[in-house]
């Protein structure tokens, strides 16, 4: 029972749980970083519709509130938006690779199309021109 092949198989069966704890926790933090970004977008709303005539504003900052001007909290936050817009955009691609490494070890089949990207403006708009004639 104790062998050169158990070991291998339970050495195998580690690798797969790895890989499968590391799917998991870069799903999570997609999901805690997709939460920031909603906030954000929430705090912006906020400062366009609610908060548009006032000239400082109350920021909170961990366990403590700072006023700030306006326009900086503004800037800030929508600076905030595109650094969480690209960290997440990053951490789906690399997700996929993560979970085509994981189902390659599982001995699965690779997802079809789960590595396909979205049409730009540009290409939409070109294939709505040519559909249209």
């Amino acid at each position: 029972m104790d062998g050169p092949g158990s070991d291998s198989a339970l050495r195998s069966l580690a690798e797969v749980e790895e890989m499968a704890e590391e799917v998991l926790a870069t799903r999570q933090q997609i999901v805690a970083l997709d939460q920031k970004r909603n906030q954000n977008r929430e705090a912006l709303r906020a400062l366009s519709k609610e908060l548009a005539g006032t000239e400082k504003v109350q920021v909170c900052f961990g366990s403590m509130f700072v006023q700030l001007p306006h326009a900086q909290t503004k800037d800030m936050l929508q600076r905030d938006q595109e650094l969480l817009d690209k960290e997440i955009a990053s951490l789906r691609e690399e997700l996929k690779v993560k979970v085509g490494h994981l189902l390659e070890a599982q001995g699965k089949p690779e997802l079809k199309g789960y590595s396909l990207k979205p049409l730009s403006g540009e290409e939409t708009w070109f294939i709505k021109k040519v559909l249209d004639g």
